[in-house]
């Protein structure tokens, strides 16, 4: 299990040139409304017995967008979900060979996503289809996966130049 960072080794670190405030404060964004719409609909359930109907719709969504969001920081700073055994009991040059076909494998899966969720965005669009809670468009909840996708890819990207460069 890898150990938790210490201010020596993150000094060390090379940081990315976007700053990783951007995703924090989206995915704090998205974690405070989900928050609020929550907290709003127990509330109501609690002195009317009625639940807002569309509060589990947006709640979802909201949910993927913060998870998404997340994600790109956490690649950013490399503590997404890798196979550490293998990594660690390895030499220098195969840490890097690992870190860099990790992040190669990373940028593939999110730029197909981004392609694939584009066109799952586009037909959303041009078919008019809803969402079956509140009716609202659903391209408006899907946007965020091409979005996001790419924002990792771009991560993930800057991980693997970073590595490649032996920094």
């Amino acid at each position: 299990m890898p150990q938790e960072p210490t201010p020596e080794s993150q000094a060390q670190e090379p940081k990315p040139r976007v700053p990783l405030a951007v995703e924090e404060v989206f995915a704090a964004a998205c974690m405070a409304a989900l928050a609020l719409i929550t907290f709003a609909n127990v509330i109501l359930r609690y002195l009317t017995d009625e639940s807002i109907a569309w509060t589990e719709e947006i709640s979802i969504a909201l949910m993927v967008v913060m998870t998404l969001a997340a994600a790109g920081a956490a690649f950013a700073r490399e503590r997404h979900i890798r196979i550490d055994y293998f990594l660690e009991r390895g030499s220098p040059q195969r840490q890097r060979l690992f870190s860099l076909i990790g992040a190669a494998a990373t940028v593939l899966l999110f730029a197909a996503m981004a392609v694939l969720g584009t066109r799952m965005v586009w037909d959303e669009f041009r078919f008019g289809e809803t969402s079956p809670g509140i009716g609202l468009p659903k391209w408006w909840y899907s946007v965020w996966l091409p979005v996001l996708s790419v924002a990792i890819a771009l991560r993930a990207g800057g991980v693997f130049l970073r590595k490649w460069r032996g920094r």
